[in-house]
C-alpha cells in the first residue's frame, strides 16, 4: 500500500530530495532534523523523507527508529509525513515498522488533524494486511475508526485503505467482522461512492473467505467506559 499524500514537490523540496538521494551524509543530516528544536525544520525533514520513500524507501531503512520517534512530535505534519514514510516501508520491513503501532494508534484519534488521522489509518491498514496476527491486532482499532469517522470527509479515502486491507493476509474472523461492519452501507449506503465501494469490499470478502451471512453490526462508538502480535 502506498502513502496517501502525493503533493507535487516545490523547488526547495526537489533540491533536497536530489541531494539526499546522492549523498548519504546529507540524508543522515536530514534525519537528525526530525528532532530539531525548530518545528519548520522537523516538518521539512519529514516531508522530504516521505518524498524519498515514495521513490526509494530502502534508503530510509536504517532510520526506522528515528521515524517511529518522530510520531511523538507535537505538530501534525511531522507525524503524518513520518507515517506516510513508514507506510511505504511495510511491504519489506513490516516487523521493524511494527514499532510504530502505538504512535499510529494515537494519531488515528487525533482530534485536530484529519490528514494525520488518514495517514494513521493508511499505515495501520497496510501493516495489518501484512500478516494474520497483525490483522487481528489492528482490526479493533480500525473498526472503532470506521465508526468514528463514517460521516467525515476522510472516510472516502479510508474505504480505499480498507479495500487494500481486505485484500491482504488477514484472518478469517477479521474478514467476517469487516464484512459485517460494511454490510449496511453495501446495501443502503447514502451516496453512490459509499455504497459502491462498501459493496465491492463486502462482496470480495464474502467470495474470498466463503462467508455465510456476515453478522450485521449496529454502528456504535465506544466510550471511555468501554474502554502481541501473533
Amino acid at each position: 500500500m502506498e502513502a496517501v499524500h502525493t503533493q507535487e514537490m516545490n523547488d526547495e523540496e526537489r533540491a533536497r530530495v536530489d541531494l539526499v538521494e546522492k549523498d548519504r551524509d546529507a540524508l543522515a543530516a536530514l534525519v537528525e532534523d526530525l528532532s530539531n528544536a525548530s518545528r519548520r525544520k522537523r516538518q521539512f525533514a519529514a516531508r522530504v523523507m516521505a518524498l524519498v520513500a515514495a521513490d526509494d524507501h530502502e534508503l530510509l531503512a536504517p532510520y526506522i527508529g528515528e521515524l517511529v520517534d518522530a510520531l511523538y512530535r507535537p505538530e501534525a505534519q511531522t507525524r503524518w509525513e513520518a507515517l506516510d514514510t513508514l507506510t511505504c516501508m511495510v511491504a519489506d520491513h513490516a516487523k521493524e515498522v511494527g514499532a510504530a503501532f502505538e504512535g499510529a494508534e494515537t494519531a488515528l484519534f487525533d482530534e485536530d488533524s484529519a490528514t494525520l488521522r488518514l495517514s494513521a489509518f493508511s499505515f495501520l491498514s497496510a501493516w495489518g494486511a501484512s500478516e494474520r496476527g497483525r490483522s487481528k491486532k489492528v482490526w479493533p482499532i480500525l473498526d472503532e475508526a470506521i465508526q468514528c469517522y463514517h460521516g467525515d470527509l476522510e472516510y472516502r479515502d479510508m474505504l480505499g485503505c480498507l479495500y487494500e486491507f481486505a485484500n491482504g493476509k488477514i484472518a478469517g474472523d477479521v474478514a467476517d467482522e469487516l464484512a459485517g461492519r460494511l454490510a449496511f452501507d453495501a446495501q443502503n449506503g447514502k451516496g453512490a461512492y459509499l455504497k459502491a465501494r462498501s459493496s465491492e469490499i463486502y462482496d470480495m470478502l464474502v467470495k474470498r473467505f466463503k462467508l455465510k451471512d456476515p453478522k450485521r453490526r449496529a454502528r456504535t462508538v465506544s466510550t471511555d467506559a468501554d474502554d502481541e502480535e501473533e
